[in-house]
């Protein structure tokens, strides 16, 4: 299984409150509260904004009633989501009333769907700014101190941070996120990003390698590259990828792909371990599943999201990939990365799906066999295709049923998966000491797989490996044999 989301089952790759703190924070004039909620990209962007704070001298706390600023980084992907955030602003009315002078910020997703309304809705909340607005924080916050409410959710085609070194929060200082891509063109007509995030763009690659170059300097082992189409990266030189066939043929062809960047970062730090999320199924390539094979530390590792196993869902969605496409990709990977661990994103109970669109999903499953998934009913979100287009006719009881359904499957395929490293070797990475026992470190393998095992003389940071004796559905557990 590795990690299921439901509503019970916290999502590794989401946020969810994480209150976000520099180790060892400079002292700083005023203090500044963060939470980040959704997904790794919002954590990257709580990193840029705490940098771009920390120059106009913010120090970061985890006492909220210390806070000078409070900010909560959003997510809109699902209406949970914004309800979560709306309740936490509640509480912090609370600490609000104590320390008047502290001012609340609401950023990314949450801000740029709602804008200005967001003030109106919620009294309490000083500042609103959208993803591409960060830099402006420090000229808002003034115009918050002279008592205006202040409101940038203006969108970018150009804007990607790549000036800005993000400043590392609730680091282990073993694993770091370096964004790549900012924004989606592909308008899946369930998905709020597009509107959020705004249009494609990719990052200059030697601020990207610099980046990374950094964090090994500093002693950081392991990196994953986001976007939110990741393997969409394209850089000719700055602007939107919708706009690279105005692109000079001297651009055009000196381009650097997703394959091409991730062969550079592979090459230029061999003693550093590299992710990359999350794939879009139409964007993969078979040159960036060669690149993997190329590179021993590239992870063989793959978070593919399909969303539905039938091709009607799949239109409906609009998404840019058939059944057929998929399962071809799939056997791809197989094939030339022959042990990569591969995830998904499904949702149940989308507008007009059947039982038999239902059974074509659970029978992609089959054939697919994933090693973990994430996996959601079907919420509808204000402004979207879906929303605008199509009646949300799927009674709730069904959607349930069919997740129920769903999960099932995944725990079956993911038991199946982890049982498979039972009696074999694999390559750990500790990152952290591990949540049920003090006795034992917890790291993850090549596959992503979250492997446990006894402490003895290894730190954080060290990779070991490690064979493995037993497993859960979710978990590899094992003993050290080297390192």
């Amino acid at each position: 299984m590795g990690q299921i989301e439901t509503e019970a089952v916290k999502n590794p790759l989401q946020y969810n409150g994480d209150v976000l703190i520099k180790d060892s924070s400079p002292s700083g004039s005023k203090k500044l509260y963060i939470e980040s909620y959704g997904c790794q990209m919002n954590f990257s962007d709580s990193e840029i904004v705490a940098s771009i704070l920390s120059d106009a001298g913010y120090a970061t706390t985890q006492n909220i009633n210390e806070a000078d600023l409070v900010l909560v980084n959003t997510c809109s992907i699902r209406e949970k989501a914004e309800q979560t955030v709306r309740n936490r602003l509640e509480h912090f009315n609370g600490a609000k009333k104590a320390n008047p002078n502290m001012k609340v910020g609401v950023l990314g997703c949450m801000a740029e769907r709602l804008k200005s309304k967001f003030l109106e809705e919620e009294k309490m909340v000083d500042l609103v700014v959208g993803p591409d607005a960060y830099k402006d924080l420090p000229n808002l916050l003034q115009e918050v101190e002279t008592g205006r409410d202040a409101v940038n959710v203006i969108l970018s085609k150009e804007e990607t941070y790549a000036d800005i070194s993000p400043v590392r929060l609730q680091t282990n200082g073993v694993t770091a996120f370096v964004s790549i891509t900012r924004g989606c063109d592909n308008m899946c007509t369930f998905c709020v990003v597009p509107f959020t995030r705004g249009r494609e763009r990719s990052r200059d690659p030697k601020s990207i390698l610099s980046e990374i170059d950094d964090l090994a300097q500093r002693g950081y082992k392991e990196v994953t590259l986001l976007g939110q189409n990741v393997d969409s990266y394209l850089w000719y030189g700055g602007g939107p990828k919708k706009e690279f066939h105005k692109a000079s043929e001297l651009q055009q062809k000196t381009a650097i792909h997703f394959h091409q960047l991730l062969d550079m970062v592979a090459s230029a730090q061999p003693h550093m371990r590299f992710r990359f999320s999350t794939s879009n199924p139409q964007d993969m390539t078979t040159d960036v599943l060669h690149t993997m094979a190329k590179h021993r530390n590239i992870c063989n590792y793959i978070h593919l999201p399909v969303q539905s196993g039938s091709d009607h869902i799949l239109k409906a969605m609009n998404r840019q990939h058939t059944r057929a496409e998929y399962m071809q990709l799939i056997d791809d990977i197989r094939r030339i990365v022959p042990d990569c661990g591969i995830s998904q994103d499904m949702i149940a109970g989308f507008p007009g799906e059947t039982e038999d669109d239902h059974k074509d999903t659970l029978s992609l499953m089959e054939y697919v066999k994933y090693d973990f998934g994430f996996m959601f009913m079907y919420s509808e979100r204000p402004g979207t295709p879906a929303a605008k287009k199509l009646e949300d006719n799927v009674p709730d009881t069904v959607k349930k049923q069919r997740l129920q359904e769903i999960v099932a499957l995944q725990q079956k395929h993911g038991l199946w998966r982890t049982r498979q490293f039972v009696g074999k070797t694999v390559e750990v990475l500790i990152e952290k000491e591990s949540k049920k026992s003090e006795l034992h470190w917890s790291g993850r393998n090549q596959q992503n797989t979250v492997v446990v095992f006894p402490k003895e003389h290894y730190r954080v940071g060290d990779f070991v490996q490690v064979q493995i004796t037993d497993c859960t559905s979710a978990t590899l557990i094992g003993k050290a044999v080297s390192s």
